[in-house]
């Protein structure tokens, strides 16, 4: 993404990195893994472009929330590029035209949502909270906005009212994509969706990914539903995934194994390989 980049309506489901000005939406993250790596790459990004960071605040004071972004943005809240601020009486507008007015190409807002302050969705404060964030983001163009929900606080209506309220979810970036194949991290359990093709130009992004997954793990979880082709070394590369971790006895979960590469395991006699699951899709 650039400065430049103005998007007039949201995205149902958009990686991170493609946010753009106007967009306004919420981060529903299933753990703490998966809630840094978005957020890290959603400040990241306007660094790296001279954006001004707004971090919101509910259930915290704003220094104790600067404290735990200081390792990763010290520099960044040492010279005012990252400005941490309670939500409540913060004028979200009048912060955005305050950026703006310093020199800054655009704002990136990102705001922790606390129930117990904000208000659950669907009660007249979380509405009135999320409108504000959309007209002030909404409104000058050079604006973006995040808002993070812990998916293990909400559920059902609560979940629908999120989504009413926003442009749509982000989700990590992949960690590769070069049109052939496309590599997502997941984090619940952790793991990989592969889209795309597995062959012999793609393989060695597939093993460096796999290097990459939490070698802690006791499952790594790879989402096969989206691919279209896999040779035989991408299936050995699949099958042996278990092996770059330091935990005895790590089962790889294999989801939604495509028709063709079930046969193929079979052929080769790795679906009776120890600590190979298959999984139907969920």
């Amino acid at each position: 993404m650039t400065t430049g980049q103005v998007r007039e309506s949201g995205d149902p489901s958009s990686a991170v990195g493609d946010m753009r000005f106007g967009d306004h939406l919420c981060l529903v993250y299933v753990n703490d893994a998966e809630r840094r790596a978005v957020l890290a790459a959603f400040l990241d990004a306007g660094l790296r472009t001279g954006d001004a960071l707004v971090y919101l605040v509910d259930d915290e004071p704003p220094e104790a929330a600067a404290e735990r972004l200081r390792d990763r943005f010290g520099a960044a809240l040492g010279d005012g590029r990252l400005i941490v601020a309670p939500t409540a009486g913060t004028d979200l507008g009048t912060v955005i035209e305050s950026a703006l007015a310093r020199g800054h190409p655009g704002v990136r807002v990102t705001a922790e949502a606390s129930p117990s302050l904000r208000g659950w969705p669907g009660t007249e404060r979380f509405t009135a909270f999320e409108d504000a964030v959309h007209r002030a983001v909404d409104s000058g163009g050079r604006a973006m906005a995040l808002c993070q929900y812990d998916r293990r606080w909400f559920v059902g209506d609560h979940l629908c009212e999120i989504d009413a309220r926003h442009g749509g979810r982000a989700r990590a970036d992949a960690v590769f994509d070069d049109g052939v194949l496309t590599i997502v991290p997941l984090f619940a359990p952790p793991g990989l969706r592969l889209s795309g093709a597995i062959d012999e130009s793609t393989l060695p992004a597939l093993v460096t990914a796999l290097r990459g997954v939490d070698p802690r793990a006791a499952h790594i979880c790879l989402d096969l539903s989206r691919l279209d082709f896999c040779d035989l070394g991408g299936l050995r590369a699949l099958i042996r995934a278990n092996e770059t971790s330091s935990v005895i006895g790590r089962q790889v979960i294999l989801r939604s194994i495509p028709g063709c590469m079930d046969m193929m395991m079979r052929a080769a006699g790795w679906d009776t390989v120890p600590g190979i699951v298959a999984e139907a899709a969920p």
